[in-house]
């Protein structure tokens, strides 16, 4: 049976999306993203369901600081809509509520609700333990921002549902795994994942990225990450559309390793059917 890991609880965005990539798995919550990286380093999980960003709130912090220097390698990617509920004890009602509990993430996706109520907030490390912490507490007071699996698992009522600021809230996440795993050049859209330092020299950036221009092919991400305390060159993480067996993806890859003094292929994996649509 295929060990799945995850930041956060049971009942969690991180969970709903790692059951719905590995349904009837064995789950190994973890506390931290660090430690669910780790477990598969370690052998104790097969994959790691990380999120990397949101349509909202944007990048995941720390998740791209910690893949380069966990050794694992992304093997696809899953698409989730995010949908919160505010939710507290059995009998709770809104005018009760003074102080709203949950990941620091969903509290950034429900500000109108939260400006609406004027409440007091509180940020905990996972949106279902914010649930969790919301019923070992009893209090009325106390309500949570989290899924709407997070109130059954834990006794909860549901004071106002769907209270996402945007219908169209998706979070975007990886599988990672100890082996490369890549995706073969089958002619179906695939995603390329790569970390790459620039060479300190003027104009690198402009030059690593030159061949993915002349060669027509579409970057869909691209973030800058400084290493060390230093003025040393920046890293970047980059994800490209194509398959690096491509001729054009190929053409690019050269031109960028000529300009850059390291080059790391992340992840070759299909695309997201979400992609496509639009």
């Amino acid at each position: 049976m295929t060990t799945v890991t995850y930041q956060g609880e049971p009942g969690s965005n991180s969970a709903t999306a790692a059951r719905a990539l590995y349904p009837g798995s064995a789950e190994l919550p973890c506390t931290s993203f660090e430690q669910a990286l780790e477990a598969v380093t370690l052998g104790t999980a097969d994959v790691a369901v990380i999120p990397v960003d949101n349509s909202a709130a944007g990048r995941v912090a720390d998740v791209h600081h910690l893949l380069p220097e966990s050794g694992l390698f992304i093997t696809a990617e899953y698409f989730l809509a995010i949908r919160f509920d505010l939710m507290g004890v059995p009998g709770a009602t809104l005018d009760q509520v003074e102080c709203v509990r949950s990941h620091v993430h969903a509290l950034g996706q429900c500000r109108k609700l939260l400006r609406e109520g004027g409440w007091r907030t509180l940020v905990s490390d996972d949106t279902a333990g914010a649930a969790r912490e919301v019923a070992e507490l009893g209090d009325p007071r106390h309500a949570a921002l989290a899924p709407p699996a997070a109130a059954g698992l834990h006794g909860l009522e549901v004071l106002r549902a769907g209270v996402e600021d945007d219908p169209d809230n998706t979070t975007r996440f990886v599988v990672l795994s100890r082996d490369a795993a890549p995706a073969p050049d089958t002619g179906e859209p695939t995603m390329t994942s790569l970390f790459f330092s620039v060479r300190n020299i003027p104009s690198a950036l402009y030059k690593t990225l030159g061949g993915f221009a002349t060669s027509g092919v579409n970057l869909t991400k691209i973030e800058s990450y400084q290493m060390g305390a230093g003025l040393n060159a920046s890293r970047f993480y980059v994800e490209i559309e194509g398959h690096p067996d491509d001729e054009r993806v190929a053409l690019a890859l050269h031109e960028l390793r000529f300009f850059s003094s390291e080059v790391r292929i992340l992840g070759v994996y299909p695309a997201h059917p979400h992609r496509l649509k639009g």
